[in-house]
C-alpha cells in the first residue's frame, strides 16, 4: 500500500505535465479550480475535529450532567427517615388543671427493615454505571459520526480536484475535434459525443461542488458546533485500510460495547428492584418518646410508644407482579440490543468489505493498467502511431478511474469510521505494523 501512496498525486501531475505543452494556450478556461474559502478557520484535520467535539459537543455535557443526577438519586434512595418532633396539648381548661396534659416535646422515629434502604441504593447505584456506560456511549458515537462525516467532506474534496483535470481534459478534447473537423479530418458526432462528455463532467464537478457546503455543515453538527467556520479539511485517503475480521469483532462488540454492558446492568438493577418490591411488605417499626406534662396533679411524666403497620390488605402483591415482569423485559432487552447491534456490524461490515475490495483492485490493477495504456499512447504519438486525441483519451481513462479509485476509498473509509465506533477505537486510523525486516 506504501507503494500506492501518493499514487493519485502523480497521475494528476501526469495529466497536468504530459501533453499539456501542446494544448495548454489553446484550451479555454471555462471551468475555475476549486476556490479557498474564505473568512474561515485555519484547516482542520480529523484530530482536531475529535478535540473540538470532546469539548464543545452538547450530547456529552448532556450525558455527564445525567450521572451527576443519578448519583444524587443513589444518595437520596439510601437516606434513613427524619425524625418526627410533635407536641400535644389535651384537656386543656380542665378544672383540676386548667393548663391540661401537655407532651412536649414527642419525637418518633421510623425504623426501616428487611434491608430495604440497602436494596433501594443498589439499584439506584445500577442508574448511576448505566448513565457512565451512557456518556461510554455518547463518546464512541461522537468518534464514529465525526470520522464518517470527515471522510465524506475528504472525499468531496479529492473529487473535486479529479473532476477539474478530467472537465480539462474533456475541453481539450473538444477543441481538438473541432479543430480536426474544421480542417475536415473529423466528423461531427465525434464532436458531438465529445461535447457530451464535457457537459457530463462539468454537471458532475457542479454537483460535487454543491454537495460539500451541506457535507461540511454535517460535519460541524457531528462535532456539536452547528457555527462551525467552514475550513478546508486536511488529511489523505490514501492510507492503509484497518483490517477487521467479522466473527472476532462482533464478539468484542457483543461482550463490551456499553450498550450491551447497560442492558446487563439493567437486568440486576430490575432483579434488585423485585427483591426490594418483595421486601416492602416487611413493616418498618415507629418508635417514639415523649416527656408528658399533667397540671392536674403537677405531675412529670414520660411516653414511650411502638407502632407498627400490619400487612393484611396490602402486601404490595401488585408491585412484586410488575417487578417481576420488568425483570424478564431487561434480561430479553439485552438480546434485543446485541440483535441490534449485530445488524448495525454486519451493514457496516458489508459496506466496508465492498468498498476496499472495490478500492483494492482500482490500486492494483484498474489505475496500473490505465497508466500504462497512457504512457504507450503517449510514447505512439510521439512516434507518429496514434492521433492525438487518442492520447487524451487515454489521460481522461486515468483520471476517470481515479475518480472511481476515489470513491470507493471515501466509502471504505466512512464504513470503518462506523466500525471504528462500534470496536471502541479511540486512536484510528489505526498505524498499521510495520512487516518484519521492514524500516
Amino acid at each position: 500500500m506504501r507503494k500506492m501512496q501518493g499514487m493519485t498525486t502523480a497521475v494528476v501531475l501526469l495529466l497536468l505535465t504530459g501533453l499539456l505543452p501542446l494544448w495548454a494556450q489553446e484550451v479555454p478556461q471555462t471551468l475555475p479550480m476549486p476556490r479557498p474559502v474564505t473568512g474561515t478557520s485555519a484547516a482542520l484535520g480529523l484530530d482536531d475535529l475529535i478535540s473540538l467535539g470532546l469539548e464543545r459537543n452538547p450530547r456529552l455535557a448532556q450525558a455527564a450532567f445525567t450521572i451527576d443526577a443519578a448519583r444524587g438519586k443513589a444518595l437520596q434512595a439510601g437516606l434513613y427517615p427524619n425524625p418526627t418532633v410533635s407536641a400535644t396539648f389535651d384537656e386543656l381548661g380542665d378544672r383540676q388543671g386548667p393548663g391540661g396534659i401537655n407532651t412536649v416535646p414527642l419525637v418518633s422515629q421510623e425504623i426501616v427493615t428487611g434491608g430495604k434502604l440497602r436494596l433501594s441504593r443498589a439499584a439506584a447505584n445500577r442508574e448511576v454505571d448505566q448513565a457512565t456506560l451512557a456518556l461510554m456511549n455518547q463518546r464512541y458515537t461522537l468518534f464514529s459520526n465525526v470520522r464518517q462525516a470527515y471522510f465524506e467532506v475528504l472525499t468531496l474534496q479529492r473529487r473535486l480536484e479529479v473532476l477539474t483535470e478530467l472537465v480539462k481534459l474533456a475541453d481539450a478534447s473538444v477543441e481538438q475535434t473541432r479543430k480536426l473537423l474544421e480542417a475536415k479530418r473529423g466528423t461531427r458526432l465525434d464532436l458531438v459525443q465529445l461535447e457530451v462528455e464535457a457537459e457530463r463532467l462539468r454537471t458532475e464537478y457542479e454537483a460535487t461542488e454543491r454537495e460539500l457546503p451541506a457535507a461540511f455543515r454535517r460535519l460541524a453538527a457531528a462535532v456539536g458546533v452547528p457555527s462551525l467556520p467552514r475550513a478546508q479539511v486536511v488529511g489523505t485517503l490514501d492510507l492503509a485500510l484497518p483490517d477487521y475480521d467479522l466473527e472476532r469483532t462482533q464478539l468484542f462488540v457483543l461482550s463490551e460495547h456499553p450498550e450491551v454492558r447497560s442492558a446487563q446492568v439493567g437486568v440486576e438493577r430490575a432483579r434488585l428492584l423485585a427483591e426490594r418490591a418483595r421486601r416492602e411488605p416487611i413493616p418498618n417499626v415507629t418508635v417514639g418518646a415523649g416527656y408528658v406534662r399533667q397540671n392536674q396533679n403537677r405531675s412529670d411524666d414520660w411516653t414511650i410508644g411502638v407502632s407498627v403497620p400490619i400487612p393484611v390488605w396490602n402486601r404490595n402483591q401488585g408491585n412484586i407482579m410488575a417487578t417481576q415482569a420488568q425483570v424478564g423485559e431487561a434480561v430479553q432487552e439485552v438480546g434485543r440490543v446485541e440483535n441490534d447491534l449485530t445488524d448495525r456490524l454486519a451493514g457496516a461490515f458489508r459496506d466496508y468489505a465492498a468498498a476496499r475490495r472495490r478500492a483494492d483492485r482500482y490500486r492494483t490493477a484498474i489505475l496500473p493498467r490505465a497508466q500504462e495504456a497512457y504512457e504507450l499512447s503517449r510514447k505512439a504519438y510521439a512516434g507518429g502511431v496514434f492521433e492525438y486525441l487518442r492520447v487524451l483519451e487515454a489521460q481522461r481513462a486515468v483520471a476517470q478511474a481515479n475518480l472511481e479509485y476515489v470513491r470507493a476509498l471515501g466509502e471504505a473509509w466512512k464504513a470503518a469510521g462506523a466500525i471504528s465506533g462500534l470496536t471502541l477505537e479511540d486512536h484510528w486510523p489505526p498505524v498499521p505494523f510495520p512487516r518484519p525486516g521492514k524500516q
